[in-house]
């Protein structure tokens, strides 16, 4: 079960979440074949968040003065001698307004209450049109949604709210649906149960609200 908990990730989102640009992280996969995430049937890459730390590895020595090359071959030599990549301590949590949209009433309590314990803004809409009410009068920061909520309506909602304004989207559901829900619109899916850390991590990592990410500047293949 603790695997099935473990956040995935589109090519998109880590892309915001490091500020790094797309075409950037395909080029280091094929350049360097370190950091390779799995592909879904449709092609998309998948991400997992050990891969999304390896990356943020590179991008933080890029920052400090190496060259990608440098960077990855650092990365592979902690990798071969199997040192933790660690992740940058976060800094202070803003207080961005989530959105859950859930179907489970006890579910979404305890996503409320994991959420508010780490600083966040919670609204709470039980079903398709409250969620896409409360959408449109909060414009929430990001957005969590139930793959079953009012019977299914989880990916139209990805997808509006995705069209609608490029919100973070956070799918989740007991259903091993990551690849449906991707193409749909979601940046990370998660299986439920939700484990709390992986949960709020996933969340802080698509807000972008580590110390790193709130470095200046933007990471480029500066070979």
């Amino acid at each position: 079960m603790e695997g099935r908990s473990r956040p995935i990730y589109s090519i998109s989102a880590v892309a915001r979440m490091l500020g790094i640009p797309v075409a950037t992280i395909r080029t280091w996969e094929e350049r360097y074949a370190l950091v390779v995430p799995d592909r879904n049937p449709s092609g998309y890459r998948l991400f997992s968040r050990d891969q999304v730390e390896q990356l943020r590895f590179v991008r933080m020595h890029m920052a400090d003065g190496l060259s990608a090359a440098d960077a990855h071959r650092l990365l592979a030599e902690r990798l071969d001698a199997g040192l933790a990549v660690a992740a940058a301590p976060s800094g202070g949590q803003p207080r961005l307004l989530i959105l859950l949209a859930e179907h489970d009433p006890y579910a979404a309590e305890l996503q409320e209450y994991f959420l508010k314990t780490e600083g966040f803004e919670v609204e709470v809409a039980l079903g398709e049109e409250a969620a896409r009410r409360a959408f449109a009068d909060n414009s929430p920061s990001l957005v969590v949604v139930e793959v079953l909520i009012s019977g299914g309506s989880g990916f139209s909602l990805c997808r509006s709210f995705k069209e609608d304004h490029d919100v973070p989207i956070v799918a989740v559901s007991v259903l091993e649906c990551q690849d449906q829900v991707l193409d749909a619109g979601a940046d990370a899916f998660l299986v439920k149960p939700l484990e709390p850390l992986q949960f709020v991590s996933t969340v802080r990592d698509l807000l972008g609200s580590s110390a790193l990410l709130q470095a200046p500047g933007r990471v480029m293949a500066n070979e």
